[in-house]
């Protein structure tokens, strides 16, 4: 339901209180004090039929005695109640519940709850939840042992107990929040509709989340991805145990495991992810108190060298950057530091240092071009008290456009001086670690979002694969009882995807296993086939580089013989036979398909090999992945340097290699009966890449099942061709890989087309932009492209038509450009019908835009489809069309 109905539940005009004991201490009791306590100025009611009047309000008997329905209830009964409690409020029309009640989760009552609600439209936080904290609207509707500061950080958890310590610790830290939701069950309201809320909310500058598990993946990741395009968003995970890894038969899916799912989610997402609750307390305070920055060159200002290399020891081991004072810099230092100190980076401006020495250093630093931030350390000494320090620096601290942390080593003695820095606002830690882990986390967060605004290459081009022949095979699979294809079924999958393996022949027995090596050629292979055998390797299944008919001929007898004592109960089928390959330096790689309890398909890169999982040198990503993905997946192992070329090893084909990852990933886009792959190994090297073996496991599809995709693939189906006059063009979805079209698009617009179509003169758009539009989640934005055919690569955007929805589907916003030799040819009219038919079929209720008043041509194609169009007093013109109902 996403943000349906939210405003009820973080800005209520009036609130409830169900459940309200007399007796001081209950549940309900402390809800009502902290409402009061709060300053909530909206009507607050109680309802409680054993109470007659608490903390000075007079209690109503039920929910149909009260004098209006309130905008937000708070109820604090017996699980056995809720139901009614939640019929009855509905009924009253009240929006949204926050349901404190624990021991609902899984029950008959639960779903009755739901099913009370749902009619209304009544959102239901909880339940088991401690409640919501909105600061600035004086909102405590929750139990937590007092108030939150107001503030710009939101905070959202599944778990109440952290939320009271966050709380109680951030109030210690003179950190305040926008909002601070506690979700509990998460039975409807979930972290996606909490997400999607404060996306948009102008008053939260960064969200904080401490998670423990996910539900409905795709929302959360559409909610997810656009809240991190817009602010920080950084969550802790709890549940790092591999649990879905023990289950799993094959390699990938042992590799595979649901945290590493979670970390491939979160960085597609564009979002932060720490390991510790403390990891986020220094988030908090990073995003509270420093200021934002660009860059991550960070310089050490210490009055100890100790302290200055533990800094620089940290950073290292986060793969942070030391800045490299330039000459300026550091003659600006040796006028103001003794001939002793060392002139480099951390700036050790010695033990003995008086106040001035350390206003002076600071200074310098934060006008260094060179220096992104400063990490200020200060150990305690007898030569001057440390809260004279923070007296002077506190000044140029407050004034720097670049940020500061503090680290005041120490306890008591500097106690003072760390109050001064936190009381005014400057993120202050009590370790170097700690210190820099807070830059770092920045930075990578900074990172992250650079990466994921790289517009990727089109590296498969115009490749089609033969999606039809795969499922044809998978099918083919399941009507003989197969959970495992065979070796001949696996060929012919790979074939169907163009990933290139080695020739191979199915044989039964040993005298069909000679012939079939004397017609591929010696030396060759002999792998065994069984169902029963999933990994042959580990019992003696595999013989390497025979050389001739007797040596084919043993090797069948003693495999059967070794398989007969390893595993008795397996049922040899027979042999493949397979080419041996002769590509002695290429590395051995693993490429595959896992399915994530949560995240659905999953796609996994890493060293291959029997070692493959004593290794445990992988990536995981979420498909469908484009080439800058594929690329990122292949950077994040160890074996991704090798590929690169090492010690007179020649670089793979990149090309080759990245390609095959993407054909893997199209798989598991395409075919919903693909449970598992394993290509391991696969070789790679400057001649391109070679799949020596393969294992795929089958699963059948309920009938009717959702799409297990966390991210929506792009939509092949809504692809058409349209003929204007003696053209045809082709209609399709953008594609991630379309940057350098749309920039060829927007480069040849005329001055006049750019400003009616952005409403100001701009000369090129820029690449952040550009991303943005080329990169959009096909779940909640859709943008059509007309390309001519016969244009060359890169080029032949003749028009784009753009719609963004609402979380909740109700609107969709468009916008619209054709290329000039276009215009005035039917292209608006093809594309605004194909956006409208489009929306139609997702049920979209309304959609609008805005043009400018001068843009005739735009207002009366608008009214020749329907549209209402009204001039603003801006000089804009408002276009509204309501969309009847699909089907």
């Amino acid at each position: 339901m996403s943000v349906r109905n939210l405003e009820a539940l973080f800005a209520p005009a009036s609130v409830a209180v169900v459940g309200v004991p007399e007796r001081p201490g209950q549940v309900g009791n402390v809800v009502l004090r902290n409402l009061q306590q709060a300053g909530f100025q909206g009507p607050l009611w109680i309802v409680d039929r054993h109470a007659s009047v608490v903390g000075g309000l007079q209690a109503f008997p039920d929910v149909d005695s009260l004098p209006q329905a309130p905008d937000l209830a708070v109820v604090c009964t017996p699980a056995a109640a809720v139901p009614s409690i939640i019929e009855a409020l509905a009924r009253k029309g009240t929006r949204a519940a926050a349901v404190i009640t624990a021991g609902l989760r899984h029950t008959p009552a639960e779903q009755a709850m739901l099913a009370a609600a749902r009619p209304a439209l009544l959102r239901i936080l909880g339940p088991n939840c401690l409640g919501v904290l909105v600061p600035g609207a004086g909102l405590n509707a929750s139990f937590a042992p007092g108030n939150a500061q107001p503030g710009s950080l939101a905070f959202v958890t599944q778990s109440g107990a952290l939320a009271t310590a966050m709380l109680d610790w951030a109030n210690g830290h003179g950190i305040g929040f926008s909002h601070f939701v506690s979700l509990g069950d998460c039975a409807d309201v979930d972290f996606g509709d909490v997400l999607d809320y404060l996306a948009s909310d102008p008053g939260t500058r960064a969200i904080l989340m401490y998670m423990e598990a996910v539900t409905q993946a795709r929302k959360f990741m559409s909610a997810a991805r656009a809240a991190a395009r817009n602010k920080p968003v950084i969550v802790v995970k709890a549940g790092r145990a591999p649990e879905g890894a023990r289950a799993a038969a094959s390699h990938t899916g042992a590799l595979a495991g649901s945290d590493a799912v979670f970390d491939a989610a979160v960085r597609r997402a564009g979002m932060l992810r720490v390991d510790t609750l403390e990891d986020l307390f220094d988030a908090a305070q990073t995003l509270a108190h420093v200021k934002a920055w660009r860059g991550e060159r960070l310089a050490i200002l210490t009055n100890g060298g100790g302290a200055g290399v533990l800094a620089v020891d940290a950073l290292m081991a986060g793969r942070g950057r030391l800045a490299e004072l330039g000459p300026a810099t550091l003659r600006a230092l040796d006028e103001c530091l003794p001939d002793s100190w060392p002139r480099a980076n951390p700036v050790d401006i010695i033990g003995d240092a008086p106040v001035a020495r350390y206003a002076d250093a600071l200074r310098v630093l934060l006008a260094a071009p060179e220096v992104d931030g400063v990490l200020f350390m200060h150990a305690p000494t007898a030569i001057v008290p440390a809260a004279e320090i923070a007296a002077a620096c506190l000044p140029l601290v407050r004034a720097a456009a670049k940020p500061v942390l503090a680290c005041w080593l120490g306890g008591q003695v500097v106690a003072g001086a760390r109050q001064a820095f936190s009381g005014a606002g400057i993120a202050t830690y009590g370790t170097p670690e700690r210190a820099v882990a807070a830059w770092l986390q920045r930075a990578s967060y900074a990172r992250n979002q650079e990466a994921l605004l790289q517009l990727p290459a089109a590296m498969l081009g115009e490749f089609r694969p033969d999606a039809a022949a795969a499922d044809a095979v998978l099918q083919e699979a399941l009507r003989e009882g197969r959970e495992w294809l065979d070796s001949a079924q696996t060929a012919r999958l790979l074939q169907a995807y163009g990933i290139p393996a080695v020739a191979s022949v199915k044989v039964r027995d040993a005298e069909e296993a000679v012939l079939a090596a004397a017609s591929i050629g010696f030396p060759v292979a002999l792998k065994v086939v069984s169902p029963e055998i999933v990994h042959k390797s580990d019992v003696g299944g595999v013989a390497l580089g025979l050389a001739s008919a007797d040596e084919v001929r043993a090797a069948a007898v003693k495999m059967r013989q070794r398989i007969a004592h390893a595993q008795p109960q397996a049922h040899v089928l027979g042999f493949t036979v397979q080419a041996m390959a002769q590509r002695r330096r290429a590395q051995e790689l693993i490429v595959g398909i896992a399915s994530d309890a949560v995240f659905g398909p999953v796609v996994l890169f890493g060293e291959g090999g029997t070692a493959v999982e004593l290794r445990k040198d992988r990536a995981v990503g979420l498909p469908p992945l484009n080439e800058r993905l594929a690329r990122d997946l292949v950077d994040q192992t160890h074996v991704g340097a090798l590929l690169a070329g090492w010690r007179g090893q020649p670089p793979v084909d990149q090309r080759a290699l990245l390609g095959t990852i993407l054909k893997v990933s199209q798989m598991a886009c395409d075919l919903p009966a693909l449970q598992e792959l394993d290509i391991n190994p696969l070789l790679a090297d400057a001649q391109g890449v070679l799949a020596l073996d393969a294992r795929v496991r089958v699963r059948r599809p309920a009938p009717g099942e959702p799409s297990r995709l966390a991210v929506r693939p792009y939509p092949g189906q809504l692809e058409e061709r349209v003929t204007l006059g003696d053209s045809v063009l082709l209609l399709r979805p953008i594609r991630p890989e379309d940057g350098e079209r749309l920039t060829a698009f927007y480069a040849g617009a005329s001055p006049a087309d750019m400003r009616l179509r952005f409403f100001l003169s701009r000369r090129e758009v820029p690449h952040s932009e550009l991303a943005r539009y080329c990169q959009i989640d096909y779940e909640r934005e859709m943008t059509f492209v007309a390309i001519d055919p016969q244009a060359a690569a890169g080029d032949g955007m003749a028009g784009e038509v753009r719609a963004v929805c609402d979380p909740d589907n109700l609107q969709a916003e468009f916008a619209i450009q054709v290329a000039g030799p276009w215009q005035r040819r039917g292209l608006g009219r093809a594309l605004m019908d194909k956006l409208l038919r489009y929306l139609r079929e997702r049920g979209t209720g309304e959609v609008v835009g805005e043009c400018l008043a001068e843009n005739a041509g735009m207002a009366a194609l608008a009214r020749k489809l329907g549209f209402r169009v009204t001039l603003q007093p801006e000089g804009v013109m408002a276009m509204r069309l309501t969309l009847p109902a699909a089907g």
